[in-house]
């Protein structure tokens, strides 16, 4: 399974940890990165990250507050800050990327104020050299089930199908199972869009409706995600694998979903501030909900779901009035294009 390798985690939230784990059990040389320091305190003091309370990390794996010495002398450097902190995180980093270092994104969303994918972003700090191997890391991927060893399969896109190969040795273990693709673009927005989407499925949850609902809703939340996709370059079929279909089915459904969870409590009526203020971590589809209605109409998509939820999210419309809204929308076939 490939000779063990130097690893640089950035980004020690639940997701960024459970891949640190994964990676340091593999048998890889890994630093992971907190920018708190009561996380790497945590982590040093009991082995246990506050946000994956309950998982103990191995005494191999490394954690630091400090960036540049987490990614230096890396072979891989994994990214997984959230998606607002990418660019800031990374710039700071990438002045001590060894030249041949293969990044790895895991981030899922848009920056907000540029509505720049994770790779547009990375692309404008990073050198260019690192860039032509770049890849993205996505899929149907709880933090807390892969820490568990939970049989769990992603997919790694880049351009270099080599690098993705060497990132699908590199993570490659009997529980984490990795596909190769290369659509980094489809690969980017499945991972980003779904959020949207689960914060819709979390609404009709929270607003009592039970399957029928929400099949509907990730039926059509596909249409809107692979419509999109499309305009943007990506492969349609993309949105038919684990980084599209497969990563939408577990956060719409899922109750370890951060961002289904905003939904349904925005469904049952409570206010988004009072909801983000008694999470610890971040639920990626809110910035993203408010990047997408705009996305498409940059591109001339309709996304009558992705629009009803920046309403509901940002706008302080009432979940069932959005609801009615959309179901009384003129009627049309069913169309994927």
């Amino acid at each position: 399974m490939g000779e063990p390798l130097r690893v640089g985690v950035v980004g020690a939230g639940a997701w960024g940890t459970a891949l640190a784990k994964l990676l340091a059990e593999r048998g890889h040389e890994v630093a992971l990165w907190a920018y708190e320091p009561h996380v790497v305190e945590a982590v040093r003091r009991r082995r246990v990250n506050p946000y994956l309370e309950g998982v103990t990390l191995p005494g191999e794996l490394v954690v630091t507050g400090d960036l540049a010495g987490a990614v230096s002398g890396k072979d891989v450097v994994v990214s997984v800050s959230p998606s607002q902190f990418v660019r800031d995180v990374m710039q700071q980093a990438a002045p001590h990327l060894d030249a041949d270092a293969l990044v790895v994104s895991a981030s899922k969303g848009i920056e907000l104020h540029t509505l720049k994918r994770m790779d547009q972003v990375l692309v404008e700090v990073l050198p260019a050299a690192v860039m032509e191997r770049f890849c993205v890391l996505s899929g149907p991927s709880f933090a807390r089930e892969v820490a568990e060893g939970a049989p769990t399969a992603v997919v790694v896109a880049s351009r270099d199908e080599e690098a993705a190969r060497r990132v699908q040795r590199a993570f490659q273990t009997p529980s984490f199972r990795v596909y190769t693709n290369r659509d980094v673009v489809g690969v980017e927005l499945g991972g980003a869009l779904k959020n949207v989407m689960a914060l819709a499925a979390g609404i009709a949850a929270g607003l009592g409706y039970g399957h029928n609902t929400m099949a509907a809703l990730i039926t059509r939340g596909l249409a809107e995600m692979t419509r999109l996709g499309v305009a943007m370059g990506a492969d349609a079929a993309t949105f038919s694998g684990l980084a599209g279909v497969g990563d939408l089915v577990l956060t719409c459904t899922g109750g370890l979903s951060r961002n289904r969870t905003v939904g349904l409590r925005l469904g049952r009526g409570e206010r988004l501030a009072d909801i983000l203020r008694d999470m610890q971590a971040v639920a990626e589809g809110v910035k993203t909900a408010e990047a997408v209605p705009e996305l498409a109409r940059r591109h001339g998509v309709e996304m009558p779901i992705a629009e009803q939820v920046y309403l509901i999210v940002h706008e302080d419309k009432p979940a069932a009035q959005a609801l009615r809204d959309l179901m009384l929308r003129e009627p049309k076939p069913e169309e994927w294009s």
